[in-house]
């Protein structure tokens, strides 16, 4: 017996690509394009049991508000009686993390194509005033060319009218700023700036500038900027580094 192909709008809809603790990714094509797309899946009941109806619309939006070459594109959000599917950009080249688990460390040239590219990303969503506070190899995607893709927006913030610092502590620990450890409300674009510093050390090195398993003392490590760079990073990237990676947030 042929299996059914499940529909959903223009979209007919195979297989499973990615889960998370939310989400299912289902791999779909639009039937009168012919188009790949990722839908996203999330199950309305878990979205109100978890209470995440504010950060799946802050979500949406946002990625309705950043359109770049370097993001994953947002085509449209659909919803049935019991379901709302987020239909995102088809990227075909996995995840950069695993590039780095297969490959270890990248070459110096790939490192700078790539930290372009997210730089260039990131500075879109701070001209639209986004910040993404969760940025890290595992939320960079790679399309069919080796372009980078920044995706997951689901921490992402946008400051409230009038409120110039903000105060959640989110993002993976390895990643995060000192002073969104703080506590004392940081500035969200210096923190994505810090971790784009970790990211780079991390293409460059093949491992973390701080890996401490052991939260306190990552925690200090981090606070102080307590890091080395290997002796094969040119001293451009050694002096770049430094330089993002400094734990006074204020310093120009």
């Amino acid at each position: 017996m042929k299996k059914q192909t499940r529909r959903v709008a223009k979209y007919e809809v195979g297989r499973t690509i990615g889960e998370g603790t939310f989400a299912k990714v289902r791999f779909a094509q639009n039937r009168e394009t012919g188009e790949s797309v990722a839908m996203k899946v999330l199950a309305k009941s878990t979205i109100l049991k978890h209470r995440m109806v504010d950060q799946i619309k802050r979500e949406i939006s946002i990625m309705k508000i950043v359109r770049h070459p370097n993001i994953v594109r947002l085509h449209e959000v659909l919803a049935s009686r019991t379901k709302v599917y987020i239909i995102l950009e088809f990227v075909t080249g996995g995840e950069l993390f695993d590039k780095i688990v297969h490959q270890g460390r990248l070459l110096e040239n790939d490192c700078r194509r790539y930290f372009q590219q997210l730089i260039d990303a990131v500075a879109h969503c701070h001209s639209k005033g986004v910040y993404h506070r969760d940025l890290k190899p595992e939320n960079l995607l790679l399309d069919s060319y080796g372009n980078l893709k920044v995706s997951d927006f689901g921490l992402s913030a946008l400051p409230q009218q009038g409120v110039e610092l903000l105060h959640t502590t989110c993002g993976t620990p390895n990643y995060v700023a000192p002073e969104v450890l703080s506590n004392r409300g940081y500035d969200g674009s210096a923190a994505d700036v810090w971790s784009c510093g970790v990211i780079l050390f991390v293409l460059m090195a093949g491992y973390l500038p701080f890996g401490e398993t052991d939260l306190p003392t990552l925690y200090k490590k981090i606070n102080a900027a307590e890091f080395s760079c290997p002796f094969w990073f040119s001293s451009g990237a050694t002096s770049l580094i430094h330089k993002i990676l400094d734990p006074n947030p204020k310093t120009e």
